[in-house]
């Protein structure tokens, strides 16, 4: 029975309160944290795919879908990181809630989550950085910018971003954050300058039809989108790091989604009024749609805050990675030796680099497509149990007291079930198999080595 083995909420409080993590983020800090891992992925690398591919103009209802379903999401994240303000996030809310196996299976689907999601916005820095190089006469070959799938050598720039932001990892948590927000700024004014140029090119006949995929397509469109908002599960990774997580927390879990979503809409509105969607088939879409319109030197401002966007994304996955990497390893279903902390500078600084590693691998090799809609499928199903998990608490441990409670929490739960369900099943057959196949060896690898091997029960 120890795959429904709970961990209790007096012993996760422990953990927090012994670790040896830097507890200086502030709710300034982790609202910033959260828009970081927010706005480069969705505004700057899929928002012309998606529009492309799957859901013309209506792109702008996809982000409100996909953000909606994340605010019910970081709803319950906030009732639980109220008294749990462990690092790990839904893995830790699991263990407390389901057991460790169900535990370990959301720390395993986290893990494929961020590491992939990482990966595919690292693609995207290539393809900002590439064509903005083009365009200054610097032109970097084809075969340093495409994976061997796309019949490349390597994709070389998105490896070289990754090890150097794990560097600055190792040095600190409050010096990534005072970098994350410099950069912040930097892209929130690419995408105000950006929705200023674009808005005065609307074109109705672009906006028409608005979902020439129908519904489905918008849905669709929505669980391929979906991944760009992960960035707030990183809010909650941080618990061990934070002043007074209880109260800082859920502000900045819900904060951040709210702001990026309007981001969202203000953005893909703009773009596919001003461009028609057929022509956004790109991992550069806002630059892209610039050189369009005849304003090449914008687009290459613009690309420099862009790269500052994508950049705050890519500290903060790989910031939510090593925090669950950590929690996992510390509670001994991965090994112990992984969750050591650097003597002077108090990061995880092994499982920083270990991951970082996977993943510039993965972004090095692998395309991109199959990248992202991997990581919607394993983020969709940690939040969907995460439903499961705040009702399961809500019934068992109603006398353990809440700063904050998720409220219609037994409408909000079935309804956030349901439109994981759907979004999961709108995405590839391809998508769903290899999930499984994660799944199944997180299961070989839990009873094969963390069973054994887990403290907890100890």
């Amino acid at each position: 029975m120890s795959f429904f083995h709970t961990k209790s909420v007096a012993q996760l409080q422990s953990d927090a309160e012994n670790s040896k993590l830097s507890k200086n983020l502030s709710v300034f800090d982790l609202t910033f944290l959260g828009v970081g891992g927010i706005i480069g992925a969705g505004v700057f690398v899929l928002t012309g795919i998606a529009a492309a591919r799957y859901a013309g103009p209506g792109v702008a209802l996809s982000f409100v879908i996909a953000g909606i379903l994340c605010i019910l999401v970081g709803l319950t994240y906030s009732e639980f990181s109220s008294f749990i303000p462990a690092s790990g996030s839904v893995y830790s809310y699991t263990f407390a809630s389901l057991g460790e196996g169900m535990a370990f299976l959301c720390g395993w689907s986290l893990l494929l989550a961020y590491t992939v999601t990482a990966s595919a916005v690292a693609v995207g820095f290539s393809g900002y950085l590439s064509g903005m190089t083009a365009s200054l006469g610097l032109v970097i070959p084809d075969y340093l910018l495409k994976t061997p799938a796309e019949g490349g050598l390597v994709n070389l720039p998105s490896i070289i971003i990754i090890l150097l932001l794990c560097l600055v990892l190792i040095r600190g948590t409050k010096q990534s954050a005072k970098l994350n927000f410099a950069l912040i700024l930097v892209a929130l004014a690419a995408i105000i300058a950006f929705v200023v140029i674009a808005a005065p090119h609307a074109q109705a006949a672009n906006l028409s039809p608005f979902t020439p995929f129908g519904v489905r397509g918008v849905c669709s469109g929505a669980a391929i989108v979906f991944f760009s908002y992960m960035g707030f599960d990183a809010v909650a990774t941080s618990a061990e790091e934070c002043k007074c997580p209880s109260r800082d927390l859920p502000i900045g879990i819900i904060s951040s989604i709210v702001i990026c979503m309007t981001l969202y809409i203000a953005v893909s509105l703009s773009l596919t009024a001003a461009i028609n969607y057929t022509q956004l088939d790109t991992p550069e879409p806002v630059a892209y749609a610039l050189r369009l319109l005849g304003w090449p030197g914008m687009a290459n401002l613009i690309a420099v805050g862009v790269l500052a966007g994508i950049i705050t994304t890519l500290i903060v996955y790989l910031f939510g990675q090593s925090r669950v990497f950590f929690a996992v390893s510390r509670d001994g279903m991965l090994p112990q030796k992984l969750c050591k902390i650097h003597p002077t500078f108090h990061t995880p600084y092994l499982i920083t680099i270990w991951g970082s590693i996977l993943i510039a691998v993965i972004s090095g090799f692998v395309p991109l497509m199959h990248i992202v809609e991997l990581s919607n499928t394993g983020t969709l199903a940690v939040f969907l149990v995460n439903f499961i998990g705040i009702v399961v608490m809500r019934r068992k441990h109603p006398e353990i007291p809440r700063k904050f409670h998720c409220p219609l929490l037994y409408l909000i739960a079935p309804v956030g079930i349901i439109v994981c369900f759907y979004l999961i099943y709108e995405l590839s057959t391809l998508t769903h198999i290899l999930f499984a196949g994660w799944i199944l060896l997180g299961l070989i690898v839990y009873y094969a080595y963390s069973r054994k091997h887990s403290i907890v029960r100890e």
